[in-house]
């Protein structure tokens, strides 16, 4: 009988089996949960370790990526060098080796060597209201001129220095011979330029010293006359150089002079001269014939002053033979090589007289088939004028050796560029005895003319100081000597900073004498020297192309203008080689630079030039030129129909004056002095986006 109630069977096994088929699902639904939780975790950790992974990678990449911006600037670029690193050693350019590298002194002589053994001249006045020694070339030193009247780069020199007067006349002549440069010798002679006066007494002061390498070894006779000195060094190996007595000159007899020596240690050859003014004492007494007996100044002995303690480079040798004389007379100094056995004779006296009459006619002769002005209608005086300054130009040229001080935006110290060598004309042997780029360019037209293996070498020497983003210091301060006649405001090198790149223009000469000279050997030694170039040539255009665009398509500006805004109506821009050019008003990154935009011009079409001859890609280089080159751009982005010229684009206002700075004294305080009164710029009106109508 059914009751209605279920059985307990029945009803358990039944509720049983239901329950399970109603919590079965449970853990595998937890189970299921939970390794997707794990799996989401484990995708998140892989993401985190991705990002991880990335980060550092992005870290290291940056790090790099700085390390390679601080580091590109002192890094040289790694093409291989345009000259051997020996390339002007005694062994490879025994002709070249020795000359008159040294072009801001009035006279001296150096190897083409990173730390040679160099001579020079000094000579002063005595028995005047100061002492006042010539050494180095100033312009204060009030001569009335000094200069080469003759110069063929490589044999042999004459040079004339007037001063109020005399006239001192240095003449140098080389002869080949030996493993080491071969010998020289020097004749000094001077004349009186009134015979109304008593003839002046004057000292020469003769030296020799070296840097930090080699060693000299005086040699003395009667206790003060210094005779000849012996030496030795890793250039050039043993050497001897002796002092002649002076003469009257054409007469050739013994003429009075009194005697006096130096010896000591230098810290640099930047203080040569400080170590003669400090050596110099009047206890000696000049007894001549001819003149009255009277105290003389002359080197005696040297003791360092105590700035000197703290220099801590390394102490050289340096000797000085002084020679106190009346003029007229004539002195000569040899300088012979102990490797030069089979010498025929001594270069002095009337050998060296027949050597300079036979280099001053070849002179003559190859300056009139290389530029033909007698045949032309020129005047002798103008033939005399050019010869002058060509000689300047082959006289100016030095060797330097050292490193460069340079700053990069990407890092804020300074740092030393690496060491190098610079072979390269001067744009002043008084004011600015170093390396220019802006003008060495110029320089090499000329020079190119007369010895092209000269401005091979001088172009060579620069462009091997590139560094991996195609730039070279502009100024090129190398050595003690160089750096001592800086300002320190203009030592360091700014990266971001171009000059002119004038070498073009010596590169299209090159390329104009190759079409002129093909097949010849001259035409093989060019293409060779443009081969080796031109890796660093590429590397030079494009830092150029890229440093220097301006902000449209197409468009220049020089980099580096003058910060100081004040102080002048226009900031200078001296990168641009036209220093006080006046520019827009308000340096900004807007502007545009015609003269730029016009060297541009001529690098592109020089660079796809070089690139057909050597068979290179061109077609870049062919692009920017026919772009450049194209006079619709140059109107659009430079031409002003309102002045009616070609003219800059800048942040511009001509209502700019230079007025007194107020100095004004705080309520209170009593004015202790009067200020220092300078001129600081007003703008009367603000700048404005514009063609610059500035001409001066």
């Amino acid at each position: 009988m059914n009751t209605g109630r279920p059985r307990k069977g029945n009803s358990g096994n039944g509720g049983s089996r239901s329950q399970k088929e109603i919590k079965s699902p449970v853990p595998y639904q937890k189970e299921k949960k939970k390794k997707k939780r794990m799996k989401t975790t484990k995708i998140l950790i892989n993401i985190c370790i991705g990002l991880c992974i990335f980060s550092l990678i992005w870290l290291f990449y940056a790090l790099y990526m700085r390390l390679a911006f601080v580091r590109s600037p002192v890094t040289l670029h790694r093409s291989p060098r345009a000259l051997d690193a020996n390339s002007t050693s005694a062994a490879v350019s025994p002709e070249r080796f020795w000359g008159s590298y040294r072009p801001h002194v009035y006279f001296g002589m150096k190897t083409r060597s990173p730390r040679s053994v160099v001579t020079g001249l000094m000579w002063m006045r005595q028995f005047s209201d100061n002492v006042n020694l010539r050494h180095t070339c100033e312009q204060g030193d009030g001569l009335s001129s000094y200069g080469w009247l003759m110069h063929d780069g490589v044999n042999f020199g004459m040079q004339q220095i007037h001063e109020t007067d005399f006239t001192l006349t240095t003449s140098f002549v080389k002869r080949m011979g030996g493993k080491h440069g071969g010998d020289w010798t020097w004749r000094i002679t001077s004349r009186q330029h009134s015979t109304a006066a008593p003839p002046p007494v004057i000292s020469l002061m003769f030296y020799v010293a070296t840097d930090t390498q080699g060693s000299l070894y005086p040699h003395i006779e009667k206790t003060t006359r210094l005779s000849h000195v012996t030496g030795t060094s890793e250039e050039l190996g043993k050497f001897q150089i002796t002092f002649v007595k002076p003469t009257n000159g054409d007469t050739a007899t013994n003429k009075y002079a009194s005697y006096n020596y130096l010896q000591t240690r230098s810290p640099g050859l930047d203080q040569l001269t400080e170590i003669v003014k400090s050596s110099l004492s009047d206890r000696f007494v000049f007894s001549s014939s001819t003149a009255e007996r009277k105290p003389y100044y002359a080197v005696d002995t040297y003791t360092p002053p105590p700035q000197q303690q703290n220099d801590n480079r390394i102490r050289s040798d340096f000797v000085v033979h002084q020679v106190t004389v009346q003029v007229p007379f004539q002195i000569e100094v040899l300088f012979e090589s102990g490797s030069f056995h089979d010498r025929p004779n001594q270069l002095k006296g009337s050998v060296l007289t027949e050597e300079i009459t036979r280099l001053k006619l070849s002179y003559n002769e190859k300056f009139e088939e290389t530029f033909g002005l007698q045949a032309k209608g020129f005047t002798p005086a103008q033939v005399r004028f050019a010869k002058a300054a060509l000689s300047n130009m082959l006289g100016g040229m030095g060797y330097f050796f050292g490193q460069s001080v340079v700053q990069s935006m990407h890092n804020e110290h300074t740092e030393l560029y690496p060491e190098g060598a610079l072979f390269t004309a001067v744009p002043s042997r008084s004011f600015f005895p170093r390396g220019f780029l802006w003008d060495e360019g110029f320089h090499q037209l000329l020079i190119s003319k007369w010895d092209p293996q000269v401005t091979r070498e001088a172009v060579a020497h620069w462009l091997d100081l590139i560094n991996v983003d195609g730039w070279m210091p502009p100024q090129q301060i190398l050595g003690d000597e160089a750096l001592s006649k800086v300002p320190a405001e203009f030592v360091v090198q700014h990266t971001e900073n171009a000059n002119p790149p004038t070498f073009f223009l010596v590169l299209e000469e090159f390329l104009e004498q190759l079409e002129a000279h093909a097949g010849t050997p001259h035409f093989q030694e060019t293409l060779s020297f443009l081969r080796r170039l031109y890796p660093r040539l590429q590397a030079w255009f494009g830092w150029y192309n890229t440093t220097q665009a301006g902000s449209l398509p197409n468009s220049y500006y020089w980099r580096g203008r003058d910060k100081d805004t004040n102080q002048f109506l226009t900031p200078k821009t001296l990168n641009s080689g036209l220093d006080d050019y006046p520019r827009a008003s308000h340096p900004s990154e807007d502007e545009r630079h015609v003269d730029l935009h016009c060297w541009m011009v001529l690098a592109s079409r020089t660079m796809m030039s070089i690139s057909r001859l050597l068979g290179e890609p061109h077609q870049e280089y062919e692009h920017t030129y026919l772009a450049l080159s194209d006079n619709n751009l140059l109107s659009e982005l430079h031409w002003s129909e309102q002045h009616h010229a070609f003219c800059d684009y800048g942040n511009h206002t001509r209502a700019v004056s230079l007025q007194q700075e107020q100095v004004d004294v705080p309520p209170g305080e009593m004015k202790q002095e009067e200020p220092v009164m300078r001129l600081v710029r007003s703008v009367r009106k603000p700048p404005k986006l514009q063609y610059v109508d500035a001409f001066g």
